[in-house]
């Protein structure tokens, strides 16, 4: 195995003192051309490679933005780190993407993690409802905003979206479309942005004047495709079966779309199909989706920036905000009525 080549090693070859080497790698500036140059030649020749962890250590800060999402496998939330890495990138950080899978218990071991990592700072949305982590990581001082979810009081730094107005026009358009039964499948009860949108549903059914049982909830452990497939076997059992059915995310709607395929049953013909967050499958879907559309990139970049200036503000002098974004329907062929 090669040995490691470090600092001393480079001053040796290239003749000059350790602080010599050290300001030809951070102040340049402070030592001559010529012997810039001859260090310089020294490094690339040996391969050195500066330990970034002992720089961290000195500075008390990485130049790494921890981002914290509840599933990867969700294109919501592969465009809302999208928007945060530019942003970050731009500002000379890295992001490092860590998948809490809507656990409580891996959101609070990666938090953990950014704290012995000493992050610049941490995007989180969280996983759990109780907001135990959020405080326990709170005391490390690390700046930290919440995405996809609202701050509660003014401690906190945010950027959610509206997902009570979002639901509800979804809800909204579907009545107007004549439905009187829909569907709503939901997810982890655990999940603010579930109970928000059950929440925009049952507002939309009451400003049509439909009674509250007209919303008939499926819930389901997961935020995928496949507990979309086991919801929309579901939904085919009922005894009172829907004509439309509203969806807590694109993935369950699709799974949905997959189950009603299977069965014969015609979307929208014989029922309307609406889901959230407008991914780019919803539009590719067999049947093209109707969607709340989120704006994820701008979301992920929004909440990166105003990370990036609670971490340059001085201690006590920073206002923390909490922005709320709008949604859209798109509406596609999933939900249109026929003739």
């Amino acid at each position: 195995m090669a040995q490691k080549v470090g600092i001393k090693d480079v001053a040796r070859q290239a003749g000059v003192s350790l602080g010599t080497v050290s300001n030809v790698l951070n102040r340049p500036d402070m030592v001559s051309e010529d012997t810039r140059v001859r260090v310089q030649a020294v490094i690339d020749r040996l391969g050195y490679v500066r330990s970034e962890s002992a720089r961290q250590l000195r500075a008390g800060r990485s130049r790494t933005v921890g981002l914290l999402v509840l599933d990867m496998r969700n294109p919501f939330f592969v465009d809302l780190a999208s928007g945060a890495e530019r942003e970050a990138r731009a500002a000379g950080l890295g992001v490092m993407v860590c998948n809490s899978a809507q656990d409580p218990a891996e959101e609070a071991e990666y938090l953990s993690l950014f704290a012995e990592q000493r992050v610049h700072g941490v995007l989180v949305s969280p996983a759990d409802s109780t907001r135990a982590n959020i405080d326990a990581f709170r005391r490390h001082g690390i700046p930290f905003v919440l995405v996809d979810r609202g701050a509660q009081g003014a401690t906190d730094c945010s950027v959610s979206v509206d997902d009570v107005a979002g639901a509800a026009l979804a809800v909204r358009h579907l009545a107007g479309g004549g439905h009187r039964s829909i569907a709503y499948v939901s997810g982890p009860p655990g999940l603010q942005q579930v109970r928000d949108r059950r929440s925009g549903a049952l507002r939309a059914l009451a400003e049509e004047g439909l009674p509250a049982d007209s919303l008939q909830e499926l819930p389901v452990d997961r935020l995928d495709v496949s507990a979309g497939r086991d919801a929309g076997a579901r939904l085919l059992g009922l005894a009172r079966r829907p004509t439309a059915v509203f969806c807590a995310n694109d993935l369950l709607a699709l799974g949905v779309l997959q189950s009603l395929f299977a069965a014969g049953v015609r979307v929208p013909e014989d029922m309307a199909l609406v889901g959230y967050d407008d991914i780019e499958f919803a539009a590719a879907a067999a049947v093209p989706l109707t969607s709340v559309r989120q704006p994820a990139v701008h979301m992920g970049a929004l909440a990166a920036r105003m990370l990036l200036d609670e971490a340059a503000a001085d201690p006590g002098t920073h206002e923390h905000r909490q922005v709320v974004l709008q949604p859209e329907l798109v509406v596609r062929r999933s939900s249109l009525r026929s003739g």
